[in-house]
């Protein structure tokens, strides 16, 4: 992740499908710091496994702040086999994460919210802009390629995907 500047209309060199998933949390309670902390510091971890392990299927992730309450990640991954896999593997950092997340949601009365979303996104069905920005989300991913070499308009990229 940099700041450079990639001048120009330029579209991520991804060709494909792409698993897009989103997973955030909420501080509803900022007192309550036994509850959110925690579950705040645990995704560092699981990241860190999942760089580490050029099989793991993630591709990169970008985090984001909604606010003073929330934060989450937009991760991009090869399949959802992948992404499944890692989630449901016990010798992995998510299960004991989410095993803890359960219990501390049980006695947390609401103090911390979680959610994630996923979204298994086919070869064709998306594209992908970028104008004067520093390589970011899917193109920081894979990389990026002038606009026309895959097309000067959404509906061509679409196509060419």
């Amino acid at each position: 992740m940099g700041d450079k500047l990639v001048e120009g209309r330029m579209t991520a060199a991804h060709e494909g499908g792409v698993v897009v998933f989103l997973i955030g949390m909420r501080i509803n309670s900022f007192t309550a710091v036994r509850s959110w902390w925690p579950v705040a510091k645990a995704m560092g971890p699981m990241l860190a496994e999942l760089r580490s392990d050029p099989d793991s299927g993630l591709l990169g992730f970008k985090t984001l702040r909604g606010g003073l309450r929330e934060a989450y990640l937009v991760q991009y991954w090869e399949s959802q086999e992948k992404l499944l896999a890692y989630a449901s593997a016990p010798d992995r950092q998510h299960h004991p994460a989410w095993a803890a997340f359960n219990r501390r949601l049980r006695e947390g009365k609401g103090k911390v919210g979680f959610w994630h979303e996923t979204y298994v996104v086919p070869a064709g069905a998306h594209e992908t802009i970028y104008m004067n920005m520093p390589a970011y989300g899917l193109g920081e991913v894979a990389g990026v390629v002038p606009v026309g070499r895959r097309g000067d308009r959404a509906a061509a990229r679409l196509r060419a995907s």
